[in-house]
């Protein structure tokens, strides 16, 4: 175990106050989309189900609403304050826990599924690394992690028209203005896409499936090998 003085402290990057939350969630279909891919993902009643970075509660509320026994995982405390909110108005069931990729609490082997969408981004890839192998480790064996991140879908090619590019699409396809997109391009961590498959592969997930339907988004499904299977 690393020394605590060296672990890195995920609050320092990300903001706590309820405007964080202000840019997830936004589109108004988003328990339809949180609903089908639950439902893609076989969420049944009874599993345990962990949603790390869980922003407004949306998909928690959504497993919860299946009958899915869920932990809502935020580092923030304000944002979990809404998705407490929004998961209460809709009278679904949540447990929440003011934690992140590399704080949470858990039991090894007592997940039927992990989700973390567009959260893993904030670790350097050393702690994403860290992460995701307390990720695999919280999952039973043959249980699912579904991964949704803003990962760079190129090579680095040294020019400008690829960041360009990537920067174009997150303004006009997620609303965001340029002044933060250019902040996440030149200050946060996302890394390329084939950087993030080994790291999954190299902790021991089978990539099931891996999604890049835009410039700057991978969507992963990951299974850990069931006992006696090997990765």
């Amino acid at each position: 175990m690393l020394a605590r003085d060296w672990y890195y402290n995920e609050r320092r990057r990300i903001g706590l106050d309820s405007a964080v939350a202000s840019i997830y969630d936004r589109h108004d279909d988003s328990d339809q989309r949180a609903r089908a891919a639950l439902t893609m993902l076989g969420v049944k009643p009874g599993w345990r189900v962990a949603d790390i970075g869980c922003g407004n509660g949306v998909l928690a509320t959504e497993a919860a609403l299946l009958g899915a026994e869920v932990d809502a995982i935020d580092i923030s405390p304000a944002v979990l304050q809404l998705a407490e909110i929004y998961a209460r108005d809709r009278k679904a069931p949540i447990r929440t826990q003011s934690a992140g990729l590399l704080s949470f609490a858990y039991q090894p082997n007592s997940y039927d599924l992990i989700v973390s969408e567009f959260t893993l981004h904030h670790l350097p890839d050393f702690w994403k690394a860290v992460a995701l192998s307390r990720i695999f480790a919280a999952l039973k064996p043959g249980a699912n992690f579904y991964l949704r991140d803003i990962v760079f879908v190129s090579m680095p090619d040294g020019t400008e028209r690829d960041i360009e590019q990537w920067a174009d699409f997150s303004i006009k396809n997620h609303d965001f203005d340029r002044d933060s997109v250019m902040i996440h391009m030149r200050d946060e961590y996302s890394t390329f896409d084939w950087v993030i498959e080994r790291m999954l592969t190299e902790v021991g997930f089978v990539l099931e499936q891996a999604d890049y339907h835009a410039p700057l988004h991978g969507t992963y499904l990951l299974r850990k090998p069931g006992t006696g299977e090997q990765g």
